[in-house]
This record gives C-alpha cells, sequence and structure tokens, in this order.
C-alpha cells in the first residue's frame, strides 16, 4: 500500500493525524485478519482496537529494512488474534468453542505427521538433524508455527527468495532422507 511508509515515519513522531490515515487505510485489511482467526466479529473488533493501542505504542521501534509497515501491522494483528484465542473466557458459551473447534479441525495428519507415521521419529530426527540450521529453523517455523514464506522472512531477516530456497531445499533433503531410511527399511 502507498504511502504506508510515511505515515509509519510520522507516527513515530506522535502525529495523530497520520495514525487516523493509517487506521483508515488498514484497518479493514487487518480486521479480516483478525476476523479469520477468532470468527467472531465483536472480538475481531476488540483485537484490532487493541492492535492499534499496541502499533502507536510501538511506532518508534518500527524499523522499514526489517519489514513492510502492512507486514509488521499483521503480524501484530495475527499475535493479538491468536493469544485471544488462547486465553481462557468465562463468559465464552460451550457453541462458541465448538464453532471455533470445528474451524480448527482437520482429521488429516500434516506433513510432520505423515513423515513421522511413514518413517517414524527416530528417522525424522536423524534426518532433521542433516539439515542445516537456517533449513530446520525454517521449515519448523512454517510447519509448526504456520508462519507464511513472508512473516518468515520479516522474522529471520532475510530475503523472501532465500526463506523460499531454504525450505525447498530442506523439504527435499529431508524427503530424500526419508525416501532412504524407508528403501533400507523394506530391503530388511
Amino acid at each position: 500500500m502507498d504511502g504506508l511508509d510515511d505515515l509509519m515515519a510520522r507516527c513515530t513522531l506522535r502525529d495523530q493525524r497520520a495514525f487516523a490515515e493509517l487506521y483508515r487505510r488498514t484497518s479493514g485489511r487487518l480486521l479480516a485478519v483478525a476476523l479469520r482467526i477468532v470468527r467472531r466479529r465483536d472480538w475481531a473488533e476488540d483485537i484490532l482496537q487493541e492492535s492499534f493501542v499496541n502499533i502507536w505504542h510501538h511506532a518508534p521501534e518500527f524499523d522499514r529494512v526489517r519489514s513492510a509497515p502492512m507486514t509488521w501491522m499483521t503480524t501484530i494483528v495475527r499475535n493479538r488474534a491468536l493469544d485471544w484465542v488462547r486465553r481462557p473466557r468465562h463468559e465464552t458459551s460451550e457453541e462458541d468453542l465448538d464453532g471455533i473447534a470445528e474451524t480448527w479441525e482437520d482429521d488429516s495428519p500434516g506433513p510432520l505427521e505423515q513423515i513421522q507415521a511413514a518413517a517414524g521419529g527416530k528417522v525424522l530426527s536423524r534426518c532433521l538433524g542433516e539439515l542445516s540450521g537456517q533449513q530446520r529453523q525454517s521449515i519448523a517455523l512454517a510447519y509448526l508455527h504456520g508462519l507464511t514464506h513472508t512473516e518468515l522472512a520479516s522474522h529471520l531477516e532475510q530475503p523472501l527468495g532465500t526463506i523460499k530456497t531454504w525450505i525447498r531445499r530442506g523439504l527435499e533433503k529431508l524427503r530424500g532422507c526419508v525416501e532412504a531410511a524407508d528403501g533400507a527399511g523394506d530391503a530388511r
């Protein structure tokens, strides 16, 4: 989004008009991020409000070199929404919990579970140990913590292409290692 860098720079100087414009230009997209996670508009609106308070207070810490303004703000909203879902609520009804659980339920095994089922935990552990530290960390953050490639690039302070390469090569190496171990197991 054009002009967000300038608005963030002005927010670091505590320019309230710039902050109001930043809110006007980004709140719709950020509300959608929160709504996708919590599935309740009232909660998403509360999360958005808390997130913008956080954005205002931490604007001086924003570093354009590390991430784009929208990426930085999306990360704040996403983390706030995930915290919101995790925190216990006395006012949450059983119906709300069922709704949240249904949106997350997935009976199919994830990539890590598939590898574990196919090759066993010891093989997986050994194969993960053969990856470089960057590959292992990138794969873990992507598959276990659900970070996108863009979020990984921001988090690890690396170019997006580098992150994609680490993950692709790491998964190729992991697949080859597991398949080799599987083949050795079949030969026995």
